[in-house]
C-alpha cells in the first residue's frame, strides 16, 4: 500500500494529512500563520500516529510548491526535504494555486466541465498583489501564474464572456474592486493538505519526483524584508 505524508504551508494555513490507498486517514490544520514552525512537526508525530503506520511505512512525502508566503514555503519544503532524506524516501511538489483548483472542484463538484466558467484560485501577496491563475473546470490551465495588482478593471475581458470563481485569501480583498455580475466570490475556501494527497498518489505511480538536493519553492517573486513601523531607529 502506498502511504503518503502531504505538508500544506503555502499560506496562513499550517495543514498535513497521511493518505494511504488512495484515502485521507488523517488530518491536522491550524489557521495561524505564525505558528508553521511550532506546529508543523507534532502535527506531523499526531497524523502518522492516528493513521496507525510507523514513519518508515511513507512511501514518499508531498509538499505544496508554491506560490505563497515565503517563510511558508520554506518551513514546508525544509521540512519535507529533512523527512524525505532521514527516510530515504522521495520527494513529491505540487503547485498550490493547481491544488487549490482541484479542492474548489472536488468541494464544488456541480461545475466539472461546465463551458464559459474558469476558477481563479487567489493567494494573498501583500497590499493589493495577488498570486492568481486560472484554470478551465477540466482543470486545464488557462492562463499562467502571475504575481499582479488587482484594479477596478482586472479580468475585465475574461469576464465579458465567462464567468469567474475567485477563491482563496487572495479573492477576499478583491470583493470589493473587482464588480462583474459574471464574478462570483467564495469565501471560506483554503488551501488543505486534504486536497494533495490524490494529486500526489497520482504522481507517486508516475515517478513524478524532485531531485532532493536541488528542489526549491515556487516563490514566484524575490522576497523582501520589511520593517516594522514601531521600529525604532
Amino acid at each position: 500500500m502506498v502511504f503518503i505524508l502531504n505538508l500544506e504551508t503555502s499560506t496562513a494555513v499550517c495543514s498535513v494529512s497521511v493518505f494511504g490507498d488512495g484515502k485521507l486517514l488523517s488530518l491536522r490544520e491550524q489557521f495561524d500563520a505564525k505558528s508553521h514552525a511550532s506546529q508543523i512537526i507534532p502535527f506531523i508525530s499526531e497524523v502518522i500516529d492516528e493513521s496507525g503506520i510507523k514513519p518508515n511505512e511513507l512511501s514518499a512525502i508531498a509538499v505544496s510548491k508554491g506560490p505563497g508566503s515565503y517563510t511558508g514555503l520554506r518551513i514546508g519544503v525544509s521540512t519535507a526535504k529533512g523527512i524525505a532524506y532521514a527516510l530515504n524516501i522521495p520527494i513529491i511538489a505540487i503547485d498550490t494555486l493547481y491544488c487549490m483548483a482541484y479542492g474548489y472542484l472536488q468541494e464544488y463538484p456541480e461545475y466539472q466541465n461546465i463551458e464559459n466558467v474558469m476558477f481563479c484560485p487567489m493567494i494573498d501577496a501583500r497590499r493589493m498583489e495577488v498570486y492568481s491563475s486560472i484554470y478551465s473546470t477540466k482543470l486545464e490551465l488557462l492562463r499562467v501564474t502571475k504575481a499582479e495588482i488587482i484594479q477596478n478593471d482586472s479580468f475585465h475581458n475574461l469576464l465579458n464572456e465567462n464567468k469567474i470563481h475567485f477563491f482563496g485569501d487572495g479573492a477576499v480583498k478583491c470583493n470589493n474592486l473587482i464588480k462583474n455580475e459574471n464574478a462570483f466570490f467564495r469565501e471560506g475556501f483554503y488551501p488543505s493538505a486534504k486536497y494533495l494527497g490524490k494529486i500526489s498518489i497520482r504522481n507517486f505511480m508516475e515517478n513524478h519526483f524532485e531531485d532532493l538536493a536541488y528542489f526549491e519553492p515556487y516563490y514566484l517573486k524575490d522576497f523582501v524584508a520589511t520593517v516594522p513601523g514601531n521600529k525604532l531607529l
